[in-house]
């Protein structure tokens, strides 16, 4: 398992690199190669009042989710956190992989603008611990440091006058 306190690890992938959809790809491989008992981990761009799938790992997934609506959905409105312990208990889950059981969703937020979701799915209930949280969430900010993130409003419908 990825030692959770060593973030460097992570911030290498980005080296030299500042295209944010490449940066995505290798992160969500490296989590999902590197956390056990994970079987989902990619990204949702916002693209005006919905959500698109981005780069991920995993089966294939939905490809758009309407803001508000499901774990993505509601992380992204909410901008904040969200960990499911079972996402069958969760009113409106959208169940892409009917083998997912738990799932953490962290919206990427810069300078006030929603620019998406991190989404990792389990088949493990109650899967993701809080220095797993907190973890993933350090990774988001990593990403999104080492990234040229305002240049995916150049491909999807991100109002960027958001705050």
């Amino acid at each position: 398992m990825q030692d959770l306190n060593n973030i460097n690890t992570v911030a290498t992938l980005f080296e030299g690199e500042r295209n944010f959809i490449a940066n995505a790809s290798n992160l969500s491989s490296f989590i999902i190669h590197t956390i056990p008992n994970l079987n989902w981990a990619g990204f949702y761009f916002v693209d005006g009042d919905e959500l698109i799938l981005g780069p991920f790992n995993g089966k294939p997934a939905c490809i758009r989710i309407v803001l508000g609506n499901g774990v993505c959905g509601t992380a992204a409105n909410n901008r904040e956190t969200i960990v499911v312990e079972n996402v069958h208990a969760f009113p409106g889950h959208i169940a892409c992989d009917a083998a997912s059981q738990s799932e953490i969703v962290i919206p990427i937020v810069h300078e006030g603008i929603l620019y998406g979701v991190f989404d990792i799915d389990s088949p493990i209930l109650n899967r993701f611990s809080d220095a797993e949280r907190e973890y993933l969430e350090n990774c988001v900010s990593a990403l999104v440091r080492s990234s040229d993130i305002r240049k995916l409003s150049l491909y999807y419908s991100i109002d960027t006058n958001q705050k």
